[in-house]
């Protein structure tokens, strides 16, 4: 308690990191006073109860930072911008010209990069606009358009995508922390009070054991997720003696920490976002077409994705994809053994260069193995128990909870990271 008492007194005290946490929260409260302003005509009763019986548009609300559920000039959020860095990052599997720039070109090569997703986010966001708010003019939500008004509304909702990309891209710069997870967690976070205050006004005795149980549940996805999180798997590494002039370097062991977890929480936002674009589309197809036949294949596919256990199914093969796919991409084992190599350090037992990196490997791809089945089970776990209590909420809630706890994990290690490096 002492160390983190002073810790707290170093941030406070240190004018630079003071400023960048100010930043933050300056950006957030932003954000959130966007979110509350709405685009004209809305029918708030329909809305209320459309999101009230769609879990879909629920999750979907989670990406928008929660403006979707007042149909905000941010309601699209960061979603089309997760969207485009999805596409960027799977191009890099089939572009060596794009992994290059990605993972060979340094700073620079990942700006430029970076550049891309963000005009890529563009076209995306119109898209989603678009079927947005087309999808909920045949619901009754937003009332009739004209042409004239229908393109402003699109251009409105598109830009604010855009602006809130922007104000991610500058937490992510001068403030603190990584700006997309953090505007997606203040979503989550804005949404509690009224949530508390529903269970408080609806309290029911007769289901105090399920209340219990759903915390336990809580309790145990947090417990999990923070261990998992800060668990990792040390490789030795060793330093041969140099002689330069009069002096010895190196000689001494240390070691390689691989985390259990490479990804942190970047595969369930890249698995949410995929499972939710086709059934964006689909609602979009529906809502849209007047032929009949047509709109019956759309229902028999909702159906069919919306189903629990398929979706279950999906999600978690996506998570477990995914977190493969990301500690691919991010982390590579012959850029480390090269590292290694050209700083006179290496393995004890394992030869220096391919072999390294072939080692580093193996060792990353089973210790992945249990960060990616872990990942995928805690993130349908709130489905599971959601199809053995019929509480809808349930699901939402679980994915929210574990966003959240992974943003504040990876937040207080920026923090400590800053205060070790203002301590040196």
């Amino acid at each position: 308690m002492e160390s983190i008492f002073s810790k707290l007194k170093l941030v406070l005290a240190d004018n630079v990191l003071r400023k960048r946490i100010l930043m933050t929260f300056a950006i957030l409260l932003l954000f959130r006073l966007l979110a509350s302003v709405p685009i004209p005509g809305i029918d708030e009763v329909r809305l209320a109860q459309f999101f009230g019986s769609n879990q879909f548009f629920g999750l979907l609300n989670i990406f928008s930072g929660g403006g979707l559920a007042n149909l905000s000039i941010v309601m699209l959020g960061v979603g089309p911008y997760i969207t485009a860095s999805i596409i960027m990052q799977l191009l890099t599997m089939m572009s060596p010209k794009l992994k290059a720039m990605y993972q060979e070109e340094g700073e620079a090569g990942r700006k430029k990069f970076s550049q891309y997703s963000r005009w890529l986010s563009v076209p995306l966001s119109l898209l989603q606009a678009f079927a947005f708010i087309v999808l909920l003019q045949k619901q009754g939500i937003v009332a009739d358009l004209t042409s004239f008004s229908l393109i402003v509304n699109v251009l409105v909702v598109t830009t604010g995508s855009i602006l809130l990309m922007w104000m991610g891209e500058l937490i992510t710069e001068f403030g603190i922390g990584n700006g997309v997870s953090l505007i997606i967690f203040g979503g989550i976070v804005a949404a509690l009070p009224r949530e508390i205050s529903q269970i408080i006004f609806t309290f029911d005795q007769s289901k105090l054991p399920s209340y219990a149980f759903f915390l336990a549940v809580a309790l145990v996805i947090v417990y999990a997720v923070v261990y998992i999180t800060e668990a990792e798997r040390p490789i030795p590494i060793t330093y041969a003696k140099r002689v330069r002039g009069n002096r010895v370097y190196g000689g001494i062991s240390t070691y390689l920490p691989l985390r259990l977890n490479q990804a942190g929480v970047i595969p369930i936002i890249f698995a949410l976002s995929l499972l939710l674009f086709p059934q964006l589309i689909l609602n979009l197809i529906k809502g849209a077409v007047s032929s009949q036949s047509i709109k019956d294949i759309a229902d028999t596919l909702l159906s069919f994705v919306a189903n629990g256990w398929v979706y279950a199914i999906f999600y978690f093969l996506l998570v477990f994809v995914f977190t493969y796919f990301y500690t691919a991409v991010t982390f590579d084992p012959h850029q480390i053994a090269d590292n290694l190599q050209k700083n006179g350090a290496f393995i004890p037992g394992v030869r220096p260069g391919p072999s390294t990196s072939e080692y580093i490997g193996k060792v990353l791809t089973r210790i992945t193995l249990v960060g990616a089945l872990f990942l995928g089970f805690i993130a349908v776990l709130p489905l599971i128990v959601q199809s053995l209590t019929n509480i809808t909420s349930v699901a939402v809630g679980g994915t929210a909870l574990l966003i959240a706890v992974s943003v504040i994990l990876d937040l207080v290690k920026k923090i400590d990271a800053q205060v070790s490096m203002r301590e040196y």
